[in-house]
């Protein structure tokens, strides 16, 4: 009997040592990997077009060794382009950067508040709160489109598109010509309501946040993105000159303000 007290001993005090010694090891890991940058990165397209015209900025982040993915919306509803973006997030092994360009900002703002979402970089974009959507912000600050009267065309059942002939000087006006002609069509018909429909939740509030001003955006007015930056406290970075597709002409800057935004997002 006195044998199996003394061995029990041991035992306890083994485990004690070696339970202490976890905790010691545990605690001696490096405190910076809770700060590490994050890696992935999920960028989500506006309205009219689709993800492919990332792929400038696709090619810089992945060649810098982040873990790019772009998200392909519908274009159909709100609901349904948060949706898609939800399904791309949950993908993700991680903290995540959201970056939305456009209509892309009221998307991610709702879609933001995923737990992968580390932060979000608004690339000329909007970015309502709870309760508003982009339509009416945008009637309070025109943009040069919403003053044409025929920019922006509508289908009987309700989707919209960009006019051919406007698309090049109003949306991409610093991209090659020919560039411009082919995207304005190939655009993707978008839902009217999407821009009408209320937002439900607004990560920006939460989450730390960047934007990027195209200084000379025809399709939303430069003043109102800067009201959304200042309202959400984002880290703002002016591009002089930049068109509605400064994510395509401007690639280089853009990516500097995502890897930044991956560098600095708390997580």
């Amino acid at each position: 009997m006195k044998r199996i007290l003394q061995a029990a001993s041991v035992l306890a005090l083994s485990a004690g040592v070696f339970g202490s010694n976890g905790a010691m090891a545990q605690d001696a890991a490096p405190a910076a990997d809770a700060h590490a940058p994050v890696r992935n990165i999920v960028l989500v397209h506006g309205a009219w077009v689709d993800g492919s015209g990332w792929k400038p900025v696709y090619d810089i982040l992945t060649k810098d060794g982040y873990h790019v993915t772009m998200v392909q919306e519908p274009l159909t509803s709100l609901e349904a382009d948060v949706d898609a973006t939800r399904r791309v997030l949950d993908l993700q092994s991680g903290p995540t950067i959201l970056v939305g360009h456009s209509y892309g900002g009221s998307v991610i703002t709702e879609a933001g508040v995923h737990p992968n979402v580390a932060g979000l970089v608004y690339v000329a974009a909007h970015a309502p709160n709870v309760g508003e959507d982009e339509g009416a912000l945008g009637k309070k600050t025109p943009s040069y489109l919403a003053k044409q009267t025929d920019a922006v065309e509508k289908t009987a059942d309700g989707y919209t598109y960009l006019n051919p002939a406007v698309f090049p000087k109003d949306f991409a006006a610093d991209l090659p010509l020919r560039q411009a002609q082919f995207e304005s069509h190939s655009q993707i018909l978008t839902a009217a309501q999407v821009f009408t429909t209320p937002l439900t939740a607004a990560a920006w509030t939460s989450k730390p946040s960047w934007g990027v001003v195209a200084g000379s955006d025809k399709v939303i007015n430069p003043d109102l993105e800067r009201w959304y930056y200042a309202r959400a406290h984002s880290h703002v970075t002016v591009i002089p000159g930049a068109s509605h597709s400064v994510y395509e002409s401007k690639p280089k800057q853009v990516a500097a303000v995502i890897e930044d935004a991956a560098k600095h997002a708390v997580q």
